[in-house]
């Protein structure tokens, strides 16, 4: 699979590796250009690459999104319409400025990225763990116990694909729902950055 993904912090290139160490083919872009991402394209190897945001866009049959969210209104549209993105980004209002439609639980973070990219199919995944343990604690299929990544979305087929992603880099995908949904798993919840096995995450948001 060709995924590509827009923001090398720390989710984005360790999502990168994560998904290059299983045979996938990675794009990776950032708002400073490729050439800020020639050492992290080195680490990679072969099936990795620095573009541009625009070209990783279009390269990717997934696309990640993990940008801060104030600059969500920047996100390529263009080359996304009917593509899984996944949705990695948190509301931080002390960084992002207050949101007033979030701040009052109208909506989420991630049906206002839907709202921005019209035609994607977008999925919120990956936001709820910290970087460092994204890296280190996945299992290989067939575990005892995996931890669990809680992923919720309106599309069953791209939801689809994001648990098959999830389950190939050592993690058990928990359906949270739909996109609204989100929000059980958003920062201030009692599950956020709780690295939690999934049974448990599962009793933890209720289903």
């Amino acid at each position: 699979m060709r995924i590509g993904i827009i923001g090398a912090g720390k989710i984005g290139s360790t999502l990168a590796h994560l998904f290059v160490d299983v045979g996938h083919d990675v794009t990776i872009a950032n708002s400073r250009g490729p050439d800020t991402l020639r050492d992290l394209e080195k680490e990679l190897g072969d099936r990795g690459h620095a573009l541009t945001t625009d070209e990783a866009a279009r390269f990717g049959d997934v696309v990640v999104v993990t940008v801060p969210l104030k600059a969500y209104r920047e996100l390529p549209t263009d080359g996304l319409a009917g593509k899984t993105v996944i949705d990695t980004c948190n509301y931080y209002p002390e960084r992002d400025g207050r949101i007033t439609a979030l701040d009052d639980g109208s909506t989420t973070s991630s049906e206002l990225i839907q709202q921005h990219l019209r035609g994607a199919h977008v999925i919120k995944a990956f936001n709820a763990m910290r970087f460092d343990h994204l890296r280190e604690y996945g299992h290989e299929g067939g575990a005892n116990q995996r931890y669990g990544i809680p992923v919720a979305g309106d599309d069953p087929g791209a939801k689809k694909q994001v648990f098959d992603l999830t389950e190939q880099i050592g993690f058990e995908p928990v359906d949270a729902g739909g996109l609204a949904d989100s929000r059980k798993f958003q920062p201030g919840t009692d599950v956020y950055t709780a690295d939690l096995w999934a049974a448990d995450l599962r009793a933890r948001i209720g289903i």
